[in-house]
């Protein structure tokens, strides 16, 4: 499994411990309940996954349906959300929760912009551009400049050039976008042509919600096997991404896939389904088998809410060249990435006790 799994399984195996051991220090560090001691059968596995708008064909949806059970999974339930109901409920701004915050959900005035680098770069106290009413989320500054997403992501792409744009974080930029006889502050204004292609008009996702039994197969091989990497050209043969991209044409595709339209999508891990489920689906925690299931275990209802938008949390990881553990901070999502159910759920109790 991935190295970025952190403390969890990887953690413990570096410590000559099992992963039963690392919990029960886990637990005695403040953790809640300890989820493994004569535990049930194998948890299932369960995930989300749906055909990207460029890629949904009839003939694109049956085969991905047809492909998930030859590879050993049931389809549990299918549908389709189109663009105005994905539009309307910002439903891939909760996807991209990290980058759309700030392009689509939050106002300026809710944003955390660091008021020294806004001055240092802009020349302007951020607190003046506030009063000024000159800064706006990008979903704000397509009204205020009447334009569409893609005139607007040209503009901020001239900005860039202009090195009239700067970075205060992870997926935080600010522009300073000339158009249209305006200059305003726009945040994140490159997400707004990743949001069109499943909001405008016509577009629709087709989505699958699946389970398999995890002693049959890893997440990692879901993934990497079943799913196919980013990249639909490493994908092996007879992976989802692999046969969309061989067969493109048949399938009824405008143009060919690419590591962005690479056909399929699929949760990272049990957790990510949760939180897909949650979003696109509107599922409540308790109508959630998995959800549930953390909850019983002692992970918290709030935590797992406030998990579903992957933010910073502390955790352990394995320095390479000291081979020990040592403390740091990171992406939620990314600590939980290919984990099959019970190493995750064992490893949200263990990152829960971190916080």
């Amino acid at each position: 499994m991935a190295a970025r799994m952190g403390f969890g399984l990887a953690g413990a195996a570096g410590l000559g411990l099992s992963a039963r051991s690392a919990l029960g220090l886990a637990g005695a560090a403040g953790l809640g309940a300890v989820c493994c001691a004569d535990s049930p059968a194998p948890m299932k596995n369960s995930a989300f996954v749906f055909v990207k708008p460029h890629a949904v064909t009839e003939k694109t949806t049956n085969m991905v349906r047809d492909g998930l059970k030859a590879k050993g999974l049931r389809v549990t339930s299918e549908g389709v959300l189109t663009s105005e109901v994905i539009d309307e409920k910002k439903l891939i701004d909760q996807h991209y929760y990290a980058i759309a915050s700030k392009a689509t959900i939050l106002k300026p005035k809710e944003l955390n912009v660091p008021k020294d680098k806004f001055k240092a770069f802009f020349g302007l106290e951020w607190d003046d551009a506030l009063k000024q009413g000159v800064v706006f989320n990008a979903l704000d500054a397509c009204k205020e400049f009447g334009c569409t997403a893609d005139e607007l992501s040209k503009a901020w792409n001239g900005a860039k050039k202009a090195v009239k744009l700067v970075k205060f974080g992870g997926g935080f930029y600010c522009g300073l976008v000339d158009m249209n006889g305006k200059q305003l502050y726009v945040f994140n204004a490159f997400f707004m042509t990743m949001r069109s292609a499943f909001t405008a008009p016509g577009k629709e996702i087709h989505y699958y919600t699946v389970e398999w039994d995890e002693s049959k197969i890893s997440w990692e091989d879901f993934r990497g096997k079943v799913l196919g990497p980013t990249d639909p050209k490493d994908a092996p043969a007879g992976s989802l991404r692999g046969e969309i991209l061989a067969k493109w044409k048949e399938l009824g595709l405008a143009s060919e896939p690419n590591v962005g339209d690479n056909g399929v999508h699929a949760s990272a891990s049990p957790f990510e389904a949760v939180a897909e489920r949650m979003n696109w689906l509107e599922k409540r925690c308790d109508q959630d088998e998995y959800c549930k299931a953390m909850v019983a275990a002692g992970i918290k209802e709030a935590t797992i809410n406030a998990w579903s938008v992957d933010p910073q949390v502390k955790a352990w990881t394995v320095d390479p060249k000291l081979q020990i553990q040592v403390a740091s901070k990171g992406s939620l999502f990314d600590q939980l990435e290919d984990l099959d159910a019970t190493p995750c759920l064992e490893k949200a109790q263990i990152l829960q006790g971190l916080q």
